[in-house]
C-alpha cells in the first residue's frame, strides 16, 4: 500500500511531458508506433490532477480500463482468501478477451493516430 501511495505522489508531482525522470517508450522510439501503454504516465498524471479529459486523451484504453485494473489488483491481493473468485476472474475467456481488446487498441490507435 505504501508503494502505491509513493507512486501516486511521484506521478502527481512530476509531469511526464516535462520531467527527465520518466522513462520513455522504447518500442515507440524504435518503431514510431504507439504501444498499448503509450500515454499511461500522462494519463496517471492527468487523472491525479482531476483532468479527466486530458487523461482520456493520453490513453483512452487505460482510462476506461482503470476501474477494471484496480479490481484485478484487488483480486490478486485477495488470491489466498478468495481462491474461487481468483480462478473465475483469471479464466481463459477473460485472458482471451483482454488480449483481443489490447490488440485492437494497438491497431486502432496507430491507424487513427489516437
Amino acid at each position: 500500500m505504501c508503494a502505491l501511495v509513493a507512486v501516486a505522489v511521484f506521478y502527481f508531482i512530476f509531469d511526464p511531458l516535462e520531467s527527465r525522470f520518466m522513462p520513455q517508450c522504447v518500442f515507440y522510439k524504435i518503431t514510431g508506433l504507439k504501444c498499448i501503454g503509450c500515454g499511461s504516465q500522462r494519463m496517471a498524471h492527468s487523472l491525479l490532477h482531476g483532468d479527466f479529459v486530458g487523461a482520456f486523451k493520453s490513453n483512452a484504453l487505460a482510462f476506461i480500463s482503470f476501474p477494471f485494473i484496480m479490481f484485478l489488483i484487488w483480486v490478486e491481493m485477495q488470491r489466498k482468501k478468495r481462491p474461487r473468485l481468483y480462478a473465475k476472474v483469471y479464466s481463459t475467456p477473460l485472458i482471451i478477451v483482454v488480449g483481443v481488446v489490447m490488440a485492437l487498441w494497438f491497431i486502432l490507435r496507430n491507424l487513427l493516430d489516437i
